[in-house]
């Protein structure tokens, strides 16, 4: 096997500079999405429940049901889409197998309040720190809380490829790396060149006005996934993939959506930029605080206790989030990452445990509008001149939370 071709040792570099960051034993995964599989089937056995949020891509709804898992939806905050430890109820941390976390958008969830209920139910703390490599509680990294932590370095570095399963005890190295290279797909020619071809493509899109059309095309050719916020749940498919949970291969046609290389060996370009961008994360961090900066202090924003997060989308709250959102297109500025309806919500109860209280999670969804901090002076000019109205929860939703615990904001 060529070096840089499903080979370990080419893998060490990414993940000695993230070992570093970290101070955690960290192993390189061909996505965050894979790597989250792995750590739920070596954390947890086939049939437990798995507690999480209902304001999520479904992507990681579908990797929990594929490890042959029970996902249990749990309260929000409105403010910010975490989950509200004080809000889940006695009986829902009865008979958990794990909790997995969020992070959504880079703020932390309160990691603290969890690892205290997890280690006093003996269960594992798994944390989905996709959107938050640069994330802090209390001065600790966001990922380093948890018997796991799972990270991508297609957000905030840009490579569009790779990730990290980042564990506690390093003793297990060895046994997840066998069982993520059992799991990955060979490395390819073609694969490799469309990826080294892609960023020119979509810069050359995007510099003729031609993403409509590229959209189009899509669609035609069945390489468009998802018609609205949520790709189809396709129920009955569903169940019959079910049926053979533990089975990466039968929930793959969900998995693998907005990313059908996920579980594909890097070939040497791949793993070139991808160690070139993360060897640049330090710098991006400090221009996406600026950019958090600069939203958090507009109108839309809710005021937010704690240091200033290297926020990788900013939740602003809009009343008319669709009409921001066609505005926002006409400059150019693609608002991705809509996480609406709630999984619950989505998916319904025959294939998931319904949020105890689902209205904070409802309402984040429907208001929030995830804008890129390093777009920040183009979005703010943009809603100015809309005239979007700004929203905040409602009363009766923030009086049923318990308070904020502080170091958790933006």
């Amino acid at each position: 096997m060529a070096l840089g071709e499903g080979c370990p040792a080419a893998y060490a570099p990414l993940e000695e500079l993230m070992r570093r960051r970290l101070g955690r034993e960290c192993l390189y995964v061909p996505s965050c999405r894979l790597g989250l599989y792995l750590a739920l089937r070596h954390w947890c056995r086939p049939g437990g429940r798995v507690l999480m949020s209902p304001v999520n891509d479904d992507v990681i709804f579908f990797v929990v049901l594929a490890a042959g898992l029970r996902p249990v939806q749990a309260p929000l905050r409105a403010e910010d889409g975490s989950i509200d430890v004080a809000a889940v109820p006695d009986a829902a941390w009865q008979g958990l197998s794990a909790v997995l976390t969020t992070n959504l958008y880079g703020n932390p969830d309160q990691a603290p309040g969890l690892r205290e209920h997890c280690d006093r139910l003996g269960v594992p703390l798994l944390e989905d720190a996709a959107h938050a490599i640069g994330s802090v509680v209390g001065g600790q990294p966001v990922g380093t809380f948890g018997e796991a932590s799972v990270f991508s370095l297609s957000k905030h570095t840009g490579a569009r490829t790779g990730g990290f399963l980042a564990i506690a005890d390093p003793s297990l190295r060895s046994a997840l790396e066998r069982a993520r290279d059992e799991l990955m797909e060979p490395a390819g020619s073609v694969a490799e060149l469309a990826y080294g071809l892609r960023p020119y493509a979509e810069a050359a899109v995007r510099g003729l006005r031609l993403v409509g059309a590229a959209r189009a095309t899509l669609r035609l050719t069945g390489r468009q996934e998802r018609e609205g916020i949520r790709m189809a749940l396709r129920p009955g498919e569903l169940e019959q993939a079910l049926t053979a949970a533990p089975a990466l291969a039968d929930f793959t046609s969900w998995i693998r959506v907005d990313m059908h290389d996920y579980r594909l060996a890097p070939g040497p370009l791949r793993l070139r930029r991808t160690q070139r961008l993360l060897s640049r994360l330090d710098g991006l961090l400090e221009a996406y605080r600026a950019g958090v900066r600069t939203l958090s202090a507009s109108r839309w924003a809710l005021p937010r206790p704690g240091p200033v997060q290297p926020l990788f989308r900013v939740p602003l709250f809009v009343g008319d989030r669709d009409a921001a959102v066609a505005a926002l297109a006409r400059r150019r500025i693609t608002v991705g990452y809509l996480y609406d309806p709630p999984l619950d919500t989505y998916a319904g109860p025959h294939f998931t445990d319904p949020s105890p209280a689902p209205q904070g999670a409802a309402w984040f969804a429907r208001h929030a509008l995830p804008v890129d901090p390093l777009r920040a002076d183009t979005v703010l000019e943009v809603l100015d001149e809309l005239g979007s109205r700004p929203v905040r929860p409602p009363a009766r939703i923030v009086a049923a939370q318990p308070a904020m615990q502080g170091g958790t904001g933006v």
